[in-house]
């Protein structure tokens, strides 16, 4: 194990960070599936310059720059939201550096108890989301690039995801190429969402996807076919993972407060891509794929899960005769409603008429049955295509995490695959030595047993990453330890 290293940059050789000491006691690595890397915005710019040209590299800028621009007044006739400010640790310098420099980071993975870490960017998180499609391509194509370089020579502990735009299949399929087959990337992250313009108001309005829009999410009422993208993952041996925020949707748009925003609202953009994925029949189709939401927790997984299943159970194809409006006495009502409905009926039965409320089509039998597309059939097939497919990540401190182990009180005994994420790099992890002794307290509290904790920290990792591809770890510093546990599930 490695030695505490200070804010001041001098390493201590007196003692093991507390980090350090609780994996010197756990007798399997541990994973992270979800730390940052803050990019060196001066070299980035270089690679976007070279990818993208000059003029391409001067239109590209932080997402968020127009909100401070702004007067109050304009604040509040465009309702812009306050976008994430001071989101970096900064009060620890050595914190700040290491999520910048890939040596340094290398170097103090073993204080952070940590054996592999794969890495999220930061300012790449909003790449696949820029309108501007050359934009947007080139800046991907960049971060991919930039990634793929200065983390090569560390790859036995760390490894970077590429970032996927997702506007088109075939934009995505083209980046996902590149992005393995070129650059040796094994780990991506696709974009969660695209907002698309509403066209009857796209035809009148300038920048429509500004104040009126709609969510693609792939799944379920795409604009596009996605089957060919998750066929491609599937081929290429990568887990689509997805990192992409909800801030601006609903009330998650305060033009002044930040935290207001940003609480709930991973949360919120993986739940909307699970479901639509889910209720699209994606998990039916590619029962290899496994898919992981990242930053978001696993209390709404925990949510929609029993969700699911209690909705299918009252609403699925039979138990739709139950509101079929055919079934409906109505000679029946009118007679109850003489006798007991009383002044709230009087002079006015005449006009029920055929106002029931009861809308509804018999014209395509699809319409009758939500769960078509993923073939229910019993509430074991929710559970098989909902526990099997789906991975959330879930940060060190986060209470909620116990949650995703309880067989006891989620439906039909199912445990979640809740994988550990240290989101080292940003404003939550004041000091990344602290990360792993966090995630351990679950474990000093009664809320997880320690076999809990190693499915948390590393089987639920390993299977993620390894069970799309065998070779995920192969060179690195975990692959006897994950290879033991791949042979022994088989």
């Amino acid at each position: 194990m490695g030695t505490s290293i200070r804010t001041t940059g001098s390493p201590s050789k007196s003692a093991l960070s507390k980090s350090a000491q609780v994996r010197a006691r756990l007798k399997h690595p541990v994973i992270d599936s979800d730390g940052h890397t803050v990019e060196f915005q001066p070299a980035l710019r270089d690679y976007i310059a070279r990818i993208g040209g000059p003029k391409l590299a001067e239109r590209y800028r932080s997402d968020g720059a127009n909100w401070y621009r702004m007067t109050a007044e304009q604040r509040r006739a465009e309702r812009p939201l306050r976008p994430p400010w001071w989101a970096l640790p900064t009060k620890n310098t050595l914190d700040r550096a290491t999520g910048t420099f890939p040596k340094l980071q290398y170097e103090r993975l073993d204080e952070t108890g940590i054996d592999f870490a794969v890495l999220y960017p930061t300012a790449g998180l909003g790449a696949p989301h820029i309108r501007d499609e050359e934009l947007r391509r080139a800046s991907c194509r960049a971060f991919n690039t930039f990634n793929a370089d200065i983390f090569r020579d560390y790859a036995d502990r760390l490894t970077p995801a590429a970032v996927i735009p997702m506007h088109t299949p075939t934009e995505a399929i083209e980046e996902l190429e590149y992005a393995v087959k070129t650059l040796g990337l094994k780990v991506i992250m696709m974009a969660g969402h695209v907002r698309r313009p509403i066209p009857a108001i796209a035809e009148s309005v300038a920048n429509p996807t500004r104040y009126a829009y709609w969510l693609d999410l792939f799944g379920l009422d795409s604009e596009y076919d996605y089957d060919p993208v998750w066929a491609k993952c599937v081929e290429l041996g990568v887990a689509p993972s997805f990192h992409s925020g909800g801030m601006g949707w609903g009330s998650r748009s305060s033009i002044s407060n930040y935290m207001f925003n940003h609480i709930g609202h991973f949360a919120a953009a993986g739940e909307a891509t699970c479901k639509a994925l889910f209720f699209g029949g994606v998990t039916r189709r590619f029962p290899k794929l496994k898919f992981a939401f990242l930053e978001c927790g696993v209390g709404w997984a925990a949510n929609l899960y029993a969700d699911l299943i209690g909705h299918w159970v009252k609403r699925n194809r039979k138990g739709m005769e139950n509101y079929d409006p055919a079934n409906l006495n109505r000679e029946m009502f009118y007679d109850l409603a003489r006798r007991y409905g009383g002044k709230l009926v009087e002079g006015k039965l005449e006009r029920l008429g055929e106002g029931w409320g009861l809308n509804g089509t018999r014209e395509d039998p699809e319409a009758l049955d939500d769960w078509s597309r993923c073939g229910i059939e019993k509430p074991e097939d929710i559970r098989d295509l909902f526990v099997r497919n789906f991975y959330f990540g879930c940060e060190a401190d986060d209470p909620i995490n116990a949650m995703a182990f309880d067989s006891k009180k989620l439906p039909l005994k199912a445990k979640l695959n809740a994988i550990f994420s240290s989101d080292m790099g940003h404003w939550d992890v004041p000091d990344i030595t602290e990360i792993t002794e966090e995630a351990y307290e679950m474990v000093e509290h009664g809320l997880v047993s320690k076999h809990d904790f190693r499915d948390f920290v590393f089987a639920n990792p390993a299977r993620l990453w390894a069970g799309m591809n065998p070779d995920f770890f192969k060179g690195t510093r975990v692959e006897e330890s994950v290879k033991q546990l791949m042979a022994d599930q088989d």
